[in-house]
Parts: C-alpha cells; sequence; structure tokens
C-alpha cells in the first residue's frame, strides 16, 4: 500500500504586511522548527507558498497561518505526497507574491467574481462564454481546459500587454483561470480595468477543480511548481495534448533537460529520454554539464552543506543561530 504520510500545500492570502523581512524572519524559523520545505514569498501585499511536510507538521503550519488575524481568510490546497515535495526551505521578501507588474491592483479593493469549481464547470460551456489561461506558454502546453483562449506569453508579467489582443471578447463573460488561484486574482482584476465587464475566475484553480469537480474537460496534465513538475487532474475524460520535445508524438511525461546548462522543463517520451540520455536536442546531449540520466528525467539539487538557518536573519546574529543549533 502506498505511503502517503507527507501532504503538499498550495495556497496564497492577498494582505496588508507591514515588514515583510520581519515576518519573512519569523515565518522562516516557524517552518525550520516544523520541518516544513518549500518557497514561500512574502510581500507588503501577502504571501504565497507551496511547502510540503509530515500530515502532523502541515496541520501546524496551516494553524500558524490561520491563527494571525491578516491570513486567516487563507485556502489551502492540500494533496497527499509519499514524501517531502521540495527539499529545501526558502522564504523570500519581494516585491509582489507574484511577479505581475501590476503593482497598482489590489485583488482586495476589486477583483473577477470568484466561482467554486462546480459553478465553473456548469458555466464554462456556455454559448456567451470564452475561458481564459493566464498562464505561462510551458504550462499551458502540458494542459488546459478544453476550448480555452492561451496567451503567447513566457512570464505573467508579459499579461497585461497581451489583454490588446482580447478587445473582441468585452462583450462576453471571461472565465480566468491558473494553478491555484493567484495569478488570476490580478488578471482578473486588470480586465475590469481595462473595460471588461464580466469577469470571473475560478477559484483554488485548477488543482481545486480537480479535487471538487474531478477536472471534467481539463485535457492534459498541470504543471506544478515542486519536484512532481505535473500532476493529473482530469478523472472523468482525461487525453493527452502535449507532444514530445524531441520526436513530436503524444507524450505528457514531464522532466527537466539533463543538460543542467539548459534545464527547460518539457514533456519528452520514455522512449527519447533513453535516446537522448535526457537531454532535449543532440547540442545538450553533446554539453560536458548534462547530468547522468537515470529514467526519471528529475534531478535533486545538490543539498551537500545545506543548512536551513542560513539566510535567516537579516543581520547574522552568529551566537543566536548557534544557539539554534543546539
Amino acid at each position: 500500500m502506498e505511503n502517503h504520510d507527507y501532504q503538499i500545500l498550495l495556497y496564497y492570502c492577498y494582505a496588508h504586511i507591514a515588514d515583510p523581512e520581519a515576518y519573512r524572519e519569523e515565518h522562516h524559523l516557524f517552518c525550520v522548527e516544523n520541518n516544513i520545505r518549500g518557497r514561500i514569498i512574502i510581500s507588503e501585499e501577502g504571501l504565497n507558498g507551496t511547502v510540503s511536510g509530515l500530515k502532523e507538521d502541515c496541520t501546524k503550519y496551516m494553524e500558524y497561518v490561520k491563527s494571525d488575524p491578516r491570513f486567516a481568510k487563507t485556502e489551502f490546497k492540500i494533496d497527499s505526497h509519499d514524501k517531502h515535495a521540495f527539499n529545501k526551505i526558502h522564504v523570500r521578501a519581494k516585491g509582489e507574491i507574484v511577479h505581475s507588474s501590476l503593482r497598482h491592483i489590489d485583488p482586495n479593493v476589486r477583483t473577477g467574481k470568484h466561482l467554486a469549481p462546480k459553478e465553473f464547470r456548469e458555466l464554462k460551456d456556455q454559448e456567451d462564454v470564452v475561458i481564459l489561461d493566464v498562464r505561462s506558454n510551458y504550462e499551458h502546453k502540458l494542459g488546459k481546459f478544453k476550448n480555452a483562449i492561451t496567451l503567447d506569453i513566457d512570464n505573467f508579467r508579459d499579461f497585461p500587454e497581451k489583454v490588446k489582443e482580447l478587445e473582441h471578447l468585452k462583450g462576453k463573460k471571461v472565465l480566468t483561470y491558473c494553478t491555484g488561484g493567484i495569478k488570476c486574482e490580478k488578471a482578473s482584476a486588470y480586465l475590469l480595468d481595462q473595460g471588461f465587464e464580466d469577469v470571473y475566475q475560478l477559484h483554488g484553480g485548477i488543482i481545486k477543480y480537480g479535487m471538487e469537480a474531478d477536472g471534467e474537460d481539463f485535457e492534459g496534465k498541470c504543471y506544478v511548481f515542486d519536484n512532481r513538475l505535473s500532476v493529473d487532474v482530469n478523472k472523468v475524460n482525461p487525453v493527452i495534448v502535449s507532444t514530445c520535445y524531441v520526436c513530436n508524438t503524444k507524450s505528457d511525461r514531464m522532466v527537466n533537460c539533463a543538460n543542467s546548462s539548459c534545464n527547460i522543463h518539457v514533456p519528452i517520451c520514455e522512449e527519447c529520454g533513453w535516446k537522448m540520455e535526457g537531454a532535449c536536442s543532440e547540442e545538450c546531449k553533446a554539453d560536458p554539464e548534462k547530468r547522468p540520466y537515470n529514467g526519471t528525467g528529475y534531478y535533486q539539487k545538490n543539498t551537500n552543506g545545506y543548512n536551513p538557518y542560513k539566510g535567516l536573519y537579516r543581520k547574522p546574529d552568529k551566537e543566536k543561530i548557534r544557539s539554534l543549533h543546539d
């Protein structure tokens, strides 16, 4: 029987943080003391994270976050797993919790109407509705909703420029979606700002849709930002929409290019994986930086000498750090 003693948590919360750096230190220390690993961003506009840990540690973490009145409304998407989905803990203070070039927009003031997964499923096929994927190219090429409009963007910060191409949709109901919901908060708000009148967002994103609406009509896999790289979503009518980067046959087997200088995340079928030794091209296959291929296409970063307390304090207090180790 498969062991599922671990959990993966995906969450965000738009809430004002007066001193992001001070809260980052407090948050980082809690994660270290409770064996929580992952990537967390703290900014004046809130927090955004994907973390993993044992079930009991994840429960403590969720209680810790929600015990702060600023983040009491935080919703966690919870997935079971057989191990940590991250090798380290990274808690960083940044200007935004998702890089959007839309710092002037506050989703707590105005944003698109939130649709529960089942509401989204009921509305998405109506005649006056369009579904808009606000994610980047490498994400929607692996999987997207049936009939969704996708944008040719490499980063979410390019979204505002692409909205100019959507002027013809202003008379429609626009349903936005992303992985966990965070990008849609600002994307839907920006659409309203640009004159779109009937704008919605999938609350909880693709991940919650898979949990509560069985992922119906989501075609392909969902790209995720942890060691799994991708997850199955659709339990009703799954199909493969992505193709092998090397031979162009149908494949949803997401891997990292074995060449560490390249390291792109692309689908590569198992046959090409072995043939190319995990590389995405002949050039990468011949590169001296190419890592040994083990058949999975996932390469764990070197954690030798990893110190979870490193970078914890703005002004390193060696005595304090030493006491934490003792």
